[in-house]
């Protein structure tokens, strides 16, 4: 026997055992090593297990919009402002998805004042805009002013990570841009083709009202108008419930633009 051979033989068979154990005990992905903690409860709003769930969902969208998604409670001791705690997190932490102080969409909750900040840095600034960053402390300062603080910051996330993809200067909430209504409209339009190829496969209708009238002896022999009732309509005008929005972006201490929105919850 060749000498050759035992050793190919202990070759394969260690090959054969690295992929026997390779799936218990697997490589740690690079992705795993790369997640950040986006989460900085420190009113200590969460639980521990929602810290994790939202740091995990905000990992995941930050990376698919390269911008880093970041929320930020504090009760705000000092008193400041929510504009001002916002830009000192930015130039203090120096957030940012590939570098610091980069493209970053951030929420502040002050619970001193009752008040919620959101904002845009560089591509944030871009795609979050002042109208956008409105849009969103408005829809979900009803959940912050009932205490539903998860269900809040997770609309956070999904609302930047949507805008996040919309082209700047468009309105997101145009019913043109909803998932829902394209699928509708898709299913209309082949509904139409559809019908109209069935329509024409059956040949045309060529009888009409005029096939069997006597245009010469018909016509019309009377006409009355009657009067029947007046009918009032009352619409419900609603109250501007917006608790107080307003603010906008502005440059933090160590020159960094950024757009911004307040409101009071």
């Amino acid at each position: 026997m060749s000498k050759k051979r035992p050793i190919a033989v202990m070759a394969a068979l260690i090959v054969l055992l690295v992929t026997m154990i390779a799936p218990i005990f697997p490589i740690p992905s690079a992705s795993a090593a790369e997640t950040k903690n986006l989460i900085f409860d420190e009113a200590n709003l969460l639980s521990e297990q929602d810290r994790t769930e939202l740091n995990a969902l905000a990992n995941k969208y930050s990376a698919e919009r390269q911008t880093d998604l970041i929320i930020y409670t504090t009760n705000n001791e000092e008193q400041k402002e929510d504009e001002l705690l916002t830009q000192e997190f930015y130039d203090n932490r120096a957030p940012g998805y590939d570098k610091p102080h980069g493209n970053t969409v951030m929420l502040t909750m002050d619970m001193y004042h009752r008040k919620v900040y959101a904002a845009g840095f560089y591509k944030g600034e871009e795609y979050v805009d002042n109208s956008r960053t409105a849009k969103i402390t408005e829809k979900i300062a009803p959940d912050l002013s009932d205490g539903n603080y998860r269900i809040a910051f997770e609309k956070f996330l999904n609302l930047s990570y949507e805008y996040l993809d919309l082209k700047p200067g468009v309105n997101p909430d145009n019913i043109l841009f909803k998932t829902w209504f394209q699928l509708a409209a898709s299913v209309a339009i082949g509904g139409i083709v559809v019908g109209v190829m069935t329509y024409r496969s059956g040949g045309r209708v060529t009888v009409n009202r005029a096939t069997y009238e006597d245009s010469e002896n018909s016509h019309v022999i009377d006409r009355q108008d009657r009067y029947i009732r007046t009918t009032v309509t009352k619409t419900k005008i609603e109250k501007n419930n917006n608790n107080g929005g307003g603010g906008g972006g502005g440059t933090t201490a160590g020159g960094h633009s950024h757009s911004g929105s307040s409101r009071s919850f």
